[in-house]
């Protein structure tokens, strides 16, 4: 390589865990492809029993541009962290982006992501915004954004990102059941504060809505705290997934 020439631009795979998301795969795939810049993506279903592999099926068999990238599709068992540690050791890429299959990056997210780690960055995440238009979302949001700014923690809803090889050292994801991305927020803090990317990337309030707002954020408190306070993410697991 000439002394002039500008080194490789740094590629980036998306880990998609799904587990019947047929109902948001579709738009959330045609996004990646379409509207950024990304080289790899890797769907990761753990065992869904809705349409969600037909859909990913359906982007690998159809006719792209070569600079789309062609998701490819790997089975996990179930457990989040363990279908994103799963896509991650599948993925051949600089750096890896850990995406809710509901949410929706900003415009230009994989340049930014490039650019923020090629200044010797190893992780971050990005400033999210919730799809609901209720006011009490607009406040949620942004005590989740100042929380993690504040304590450098970082959750699945933000869009993790960090680079591969940092992420194989630490051993990614533990199999744990619950607070797999605080976790690893914990342990990517030995190498640093992550980078707050400004995004917004909007992710669903479906969660909010279903359960109700308050009910919600008390129960997420909760689990927090106990899981602060020594309670093992398997116990915390059995209570959060009781829950209506």
């Amino acid at each position: 390589m000439s002394l002039l020439s500008a080194p490789p631009a740094l590629t980036i795979a998306v880990v998609l865990p799904v587990l019947n998301e047929a109902a948001h795969l579709e738009e959330t795939l045609s996004a990646l492809i379409e509207d950024q810049h990304f080289d790899e993506i890797i769907v990761v279903d753990g065992g869904s029993t809705d349409a969600s592999v037909e859909v990913v099926c359906k982007f690998m068999s159809s006719v792209a541009p070569d600079t789309c990238p062609v998701p490819n599709l790997i089975q996990s068992p179930r457990g989040r962290a363990l279908q994103m540690h799963a896509g991650a050791l599948a993925a051949d890429a600089d750096i890896l982006l850990f995406l809710h299959v509901d949410s929706v990056l900003p415009p230009g997210a994989a340049d930014d992501i490039r650019e923020s780690i090629s200044r010797v960055q190893l992780w971050g995440r990005f400033d999210i915004r919730l799809s609901g238009r209720h006011f009490l979302f607009r406040i949620i949001e942004r005590l989740m954004n100042w929380r993690s700014r504040l304590t450098s923690i970082a959750t699945g809803d933000q869009g993790i990102f960090v680079r591969s090889d940092v992420y194989c050292v630490l051993d990614g994801f533990k199999p744990v059941p619950l607070m797999e991305d605080i976790e690893l927020s914990e342990r990517l803090k030995w190498f640093g504060k992550p980078v707050c990317l400004p995004g917004p990337l909007v992710t669903s309030s479906r969660r909010w809505e279903q359960n109700g707002i308050v009910r919600t954020i008390l129960l997420m408190w909760i689990l927090r705290l106990l899981y602060w306070l020594g309670v093992s993410p398997a116990r915390l697991a059995r209570w959060y997934y009781r829950q209506p």
